[in-house]
């Protein structure tokens, strides 16, 4: 992949954790689009590491978000 692809990936992930949620409070939205993001950045960490890079401890944070 491109460094240009991976941009526009990027970009797509992003944009489909940031559509608008209309049955939900300002503030549960605001987290609903904070972790959900979060979750694609660790997921990306996780997608370009070895397991001797420190796979353990992303996936706990992954864990730990998820439970947020």
């Amino acid at each position: 992949m491109t460094p240009k692809e991976k941009a526009q990936e990027l970009l797509n992930k992003y944009e489909m954790c940031t559509r608008p949620l209309f049955s939900l409070n300002e503030y549960d939205i605001e987290v609903f689009y904070n972790k959900q993001c979060a979750l694609i950045a660790v997921d990306e960490i996780l997608g370009d590491m070895g397991a001797d890079r420190g796979y353990a401890f992303w996936t706990e944070v992954k864990q730990e978000i998820e439970q947020l």
